[in-house]
């Protein structure tokens, strides 16, 4: 009979959690930001320690794989042929910390305040991976390992995944499994555990507006020659009407529409949208019209600006008319919607709706499909019951707003299908200054691990 028990496994965890939560930041303080090459030997050393801590958990072989761009930590414990096999994925990269100055605490020197890790990379994705570093131990430690356990830790989740497709294709008989484990999602709240069915895609690019062949004085050619700041804004602001709704053409021709039934489903979670504009510290919500905060945040499609500039933007004055300007633009796509394609709708219009007067550029970045996961399937069984012994709670299935383009990505090349197990909270402030991650979540989110393990060996 198993041994491991909500019990058991907290307790282990109440033994070990200094160390658990001394290890985590050790892990935090070197800096892995793929997006900039300058930390390019940081990222590298980010993936070295995984591997090693990987080793002393017990894992029976820990490498790194060598991928286009940043090596894929590959670690396994195998028990036997006879059990189930789960891969777990995760990324060992993280976010840009910029801007430093807004942070009340150095990013990558971490702090412990309010019952937080504050880090960058606390919640996204470091806290969330060793979290399944620490089962690990846990299994080993009680020699109770209840299924094999396959471990594809990559290093360029945050800058679009490119090499994971051909790491994928690759290594296809190394990564054979009955499922896909990944803890890089949310939980609804402390008080309400949830696992995501559902994750949107995304299309991500950049545009410019170019106008004359050089800054020019806004006395002398203002009113005369166009303002590529001035027309840039024009074109976006344009892209939706007074409704909220995107009026790029065929935009919402793919999208999957949920019944009212499911609807009513999604909106039962206890949302509090007094607390949730408080957090925010906003008067008002926003979004398209008919749909609630919780559906425009998860079932409906969206268009953002991410960032704009051009002109002078030093300090004091200089009356410039800019010869550029440029934006990043991302929108969040839902089921049946395709990057390529949403892509290429929007760099139609926004060339058509250009005036004579600039010429623009669009450029895409990268992207992902939308995902949906069943809720009737062994892995989906095994997170519900592991979250039901651990917190005393049945989780609430729930859509979530982000991308984590693998998933469909996993699909396609594996046929595995994906739970996502996730213990961040919305509040985390991921991609943002002052990410944090929740100690009790951290610490709470092994022992709901190792419970799954428990649960997915007996299916």
């Amino acid at each position: 009979m198993s041994q491991l028990t909500a019990a058991s496994v907290s307790t282990y965890v109440e033994q070990h959690k200094d160390r658990f939560i001394g290890e985590l930041c050790d892990w935090l303080k070197i800096p892995s930001v793929s997006a900039d090459k300058k930390f390019k030997a940081d990222v590298l050393r980010a993936a070295e320690f995984a591997k090693e801590q990987f080793l002393k958990a017990g894992a029976d072989k820990a490498e790194l794989c060598e991928t286009g761009g940043n090596p894929v930590v590959y670690a396994e414990k195998f028990v036997d042929a006879s059990k189930p096999t789960i891969l777990v994925y995760g990324h060992y990269d993280v976010q840009p910390a910029d801007p430093y100055e807004l942070w009340t605490s150095p990013p990558f020197a971490p702090v412990i305040k309010d019952g937080n890790i504050y880090a960058r990379g606390a919640c996204d994705d470091k806290g969330q991976v060793y979290m399944h570093i620490k089962a690990l131990e846990i299994l080993t430690a009680m020699n109770d390992v209840p299924c094999n356990i396959k471990f594809m830790i990559e290093g360029e989740e945050e800058v679009g995944s490119d090499n994971l497709g051909p790491f994928l294709e690759k290594n296809k008989e190394k990564l054979k499994a009955d499922v896909i484990l990944v803890s890089d999602t949310a939980i609804f709240s402390v008080d309400t555990p949830s696992i995501t069915i559902g994750l949107r895609g995304l299309s991500y690019l950049e545009v410019k507006v170019t106008g004359p062949n050089r800054d020019l004085h806004s006395g002398v050619y203002g009113g005369a020659v166009a303002n590529p700041i001035n027309i840039l804004c024009e074109m976006i602001a344009g892209m939706k009407d007074e409704n909220n709704h995107i009026v790029i053409p065929g935009f919402y021709g793919d999208v999957l529409e949920l019944s009212e039934a499911d609807r009513k489903a999604l909106n039962s979670a206890p949302f509090n949208l007094d607390n949730y504009k408080k957090a925010l510290d906003i008067a008002d919500v926003e979004g398209e019209k008919g749909f609630t905060t919780l559906e425009r945040t998860s079932i409906r499609p969206t268009l953002d600006v991410n960032g704009i500039w051009g002109g002078y933007t030093g300090e004091g004055a200089k009356t410039v008319l800019p010869s550029v300007a440029q934006a990043k633009i991302s929108m969040r796509l839902v089921p049946n919607q395709t990057p390529d394609k949403i892509t290429q709708l929007f760099t139609d219009y926004f060339k058509r709706i250009a005036p004579a007067s600039v010429k623009v550029e669009v450029t895409p970045h990268h992207g992902g499909e939308p995902a949906i996961t069943p809720t009737d399937s062994a892995g989906y069984r095994a997170a519900e019951a592991a979250f039901a012994e651990a917190w005393n709670k049945k989780p609430i299935p729930m859509r979530e707003g982000g991308s984590i383009p693998i998933v469909a990505l996993f699909e396609r090349v594996l046929g595995l299908k994906t739970v996502l197990m996730g213990f961040g909270l919305d509040s985390d402030a991921i991609h943002s200054p002052n990410e944090h991650y929740r100690v009790f979540n951290y610490l709470k989110g092994i022992e709901t691990i190792v419970l799954f393990h428990k649960y997915f060996g007996q299916k």
